[in-house]
């Protein structure tokens, strides 16, 4: 008896053309465990763009078009959070200001009284609290994701400060 498998999870066989017509065929089956969607565009200007844009990119039409959304949906829950590519890839920045794992740096941790950190943060980031508040409420929602960019900037800034140590500790020979 076959195997019925959750609708979002289906077998898919594959067969690999050597190019050799008196070469065996091998056949691959895998599990795709992902959830598929087709869109259609009623506009095909915008549907150009979109493959340009992945082409520009050098990735797939799907890697990006889920990028997008993905980006799109945060933005509308977080209205004062946008994405910026950077030498660390994209990652969420507020509008007009830092970047929400800047702010979050900020704020957690320390040795500043739990109830001033915001006051704190904003005084010296030098923005509003209304958009500490929205940094917090992003990290709210991508706690993890936060922690692994304010965790990479710890460990650079300690990178950076080794090598400025040591950069003195020679220049004092």
């Amino acid at each position: 008896m076959p195997i019925r498998l959750p609708g979002f999870l289906r077998r898919v066989s594959r067969s690999a053309w050597t190019g050799n017509p008196l070469s065996r065929v091998a056949t691959f089956d895998y599990i795709v465990v992902m959830p598929v969607v087709s869109i259609r565009f009623s506009d095909e200007p915008l549907h150009r763009r979109l493959k340009a844009s992945a082409h520009r990119h050098d990735v797939g039409v799907s890697t990006l078009a889920e990028r997008l959304i993905d980006e799109g949906l945060r933005m509308e829950a977080h209205p004062m959070v946008v994405f910026r590519d950077g030498p660390s890839g994209r990652r969420p920045v507020l509008v007009g200001g830092p970047e929400v794992a800047d702010v979050i740096g900020a704020i957690v941790g320390g040795d500043v009284p739990a109830a001033e950190r915001r006051s704190r943060a904003a005084v010296l980031l030098g923005m509003p609290e209304p958009l500490v508040d929205a940094a917090l409420a992003y990290y709210a929602d991508y706690t993890d994701e936060i922690d692994v960019l304010v965790a990479e900037r710890t460990r650079l800034a300690d990178e950076a400060e080794a090598s400025w140590r040591r950069q003195r500790e020679l220049l004092e020979k």
